[in-house]
């Protein structure tokens, strides 16, 4: 397969570097780059030039050890199973606790090469502040591979913890990438699709408690008092059969130049996939695969949809970083989960660009304050997100005339009950409405409403509206 420039440029930076003496090169790019690839290559180079005799592969997820073990495999022309006779091996990194003295040995008798897919997974710059994956590499593999490439496409933490092998600089604590590619170029050099984020709200919300009722006109302002859990929103299900339901007419558009593109909704937990999954069937006939952590062989289903016809694959936790279905081109976001890192991994997820015709990439969320904050950031995609550890709030100026409405004669339940006595309705569609939701993004509580009791009633009968946050070409050129 022919390289791209990215990865040949990359590549001809990591053997100058090794050759002068550093063992260690970190590369961010872009998710659905194609890092997998780069990497495969780079290994391949080192093994004919006889820098190194084996190769070992660390990956966060089973799907993408073994897609890297595929890719390795076919490139270096060599088995890659980890047997007597193999070039290497392909694991996870929950298998690091588990391998024994006799695999260790392995980096005092050979040249290894170690490649890190996703290593923001892994923390510590010391043993004192590692987390448990980063105290294995810094006690087994620093300082004893012969060469290491760490990949990511997010380079930074949740926790702010420092990533493993990794160098800051001071005072700015920003992580130093030996080689950058970030959305910007990888979309001007037609490697990934241009992104479409459409943020879905509802402009009337009233909430019934006791003698006094409250009205919210967007679900920033209710989650900003903290009335309901975002949980509430995303299992109700007027809200979940609204953002499918524009999901579902945009990927069948797709589908009439792409008869397999696919879409992925991602959900909160196995009970929430099986919600949605029914909703699917009982509003659009379609049965989706559903592939979470309960499946027997979850590896198996994700290899199976990417080669298959079927429209939509619900996910909890399966599919994010380095999982490679190129047909994918749409997706929800109706996950509680609301780091940066997630949203930037789910949305990789369907910006890999294919042979097909159409190449639209289009993700649906709730018009959640942090998801929008995201958005706009990836809207923005400035330099240094690429490698700040921390990130400031962002105070995002918004265009009104991208707010699009979106008629629908999709007919909903009055009410659905959460609680005994909590309760979410849903009103019609119309065009032309506002909310103050897509003005400045204000910081919502990070309460963990798990454990609440609510005494309340919830009524949500205003226009749903839609906004359209896209990276038009002309911003990027």
């Amino acid at each position: 397969m022919k390289l791209r420039q990215w990865q040949v440029n990359c590549i001809n930076k990591a053997l100058k570097q090794y050759l002068n003496g550093n063992s260690h090169f970190l590369t961010l790019a872009t998710p659905g780059a194609g890092k997998t690839l780069m990497a495969s290559e780079l290994a391949y180079q080192l093994l004919k030039s006889n820098l190194i005799d084996l190769i070992i592969c660390f990956s966060p997820s089973s799907i993408v050890s073994q897609d890297f073990s595929e890719s390795l495999q076919l490139r270096i022309n060599e088995r890659f199973d980890g047997l007597l006779g193999a070039k290497g091996h392909s694991l996870t990194y929950q298998s690091l606790q588990y391998l024994d003295e006799d695999f260790w040995q392995l980096f005092h008798r050979y040249r290894v090469f170690v490649i890190f897919d996703e290593i923001h997974h892994c923390a510590g710059s010391t043993i004192d502040n590692a987390n448990a994956w980063g105290e294995q590499i810094i006690l087994n593999i620093q300082d004893k591979a012969k060469y290491t490439l760490a990949l990511t496409g997010t380079p930074w933490r949740s926790d702010a913890a420092p990533i493993v092998l990794s160098n800051y600089m001071y005072p700015s604590n920003k992580i130093s990438c030996d080689y950058v590619y970030g959305l910007s170029e990888a979309i001007r050099d037609d490697v990934c699709r241009v992104p479409q984020i459409i943020a879905i709200d509802n402009n009337k919300i009233s909430v019934v408690d006791d003698d006094e009722t409250k009205t919210f006109t967007s679900f920033k302002c209710l989650l900003s008092q903290s009335i309901i859990p975002y949980q509430e929103i995303i299992e109700n299900e007027k809200v979940i059969k609204y953002v499918i339901s524009s999901a579902q007419k945009t990927l069948t558009s797709i589908r009439t130049k792409n008869a397999d593109a696919a879409g992925l909704i991602v959900a909160s937990s196995v009970e929430h996939a099986k919600q949605i999954s029914t909703l699917v069937k009982a509003c659009f006939n379609e049965d989706a695969v559903v592939v979470t952590y309960r499946e027997n062989e979850p590896t198996s289903i994700i290899q199976q949809f990417r080669h298959a016809q079927t429209k939509w694959i619900i996910s909890v936790g399966m599919i994010s970083e380095g999982t490679n279905i190129p047909r994918l081109q749409v997706c929800c976001h109706l996950t509680n989960i609301k780091t940066e890192m997630h949203f930037r991994q789910i949305l990789g997820r369907i910006l890999r660009m294919t042979g097909s015709k159409n190449q639209e990439a289009v993700m649906y969320m709730p018009a959640e304050p942090k998801l929008l904050e995201y958005a706009y950031r990836v809207k923005q995609d400035v330099p240094f997100e690429a490698d700040v550890v921390k990130f400031e709030k962002m105070k995002a100026e918004v265009d009104e005339d991208s707010i699009k409405g979106d008629k629908s004669n999709i007919t909903f339940d009055k009410t659905r009950k959460f609680d005994p006595k909590i309760g979410i309705e849903l009103g019609d569609f119309e065009d032309n409405v506002t909310s103050d939701v897509f003005e400045e993004v204000s910081k919502v509580p990070d309460e963990h409403y798990l454990t609440t009791s609510y005494d309340k009633v919830v009524n949500i009968f205003g226009q749903f509206k839609q906004e359209a946050i896209a990276l038009g070409l002309s911003e990027l050129r």
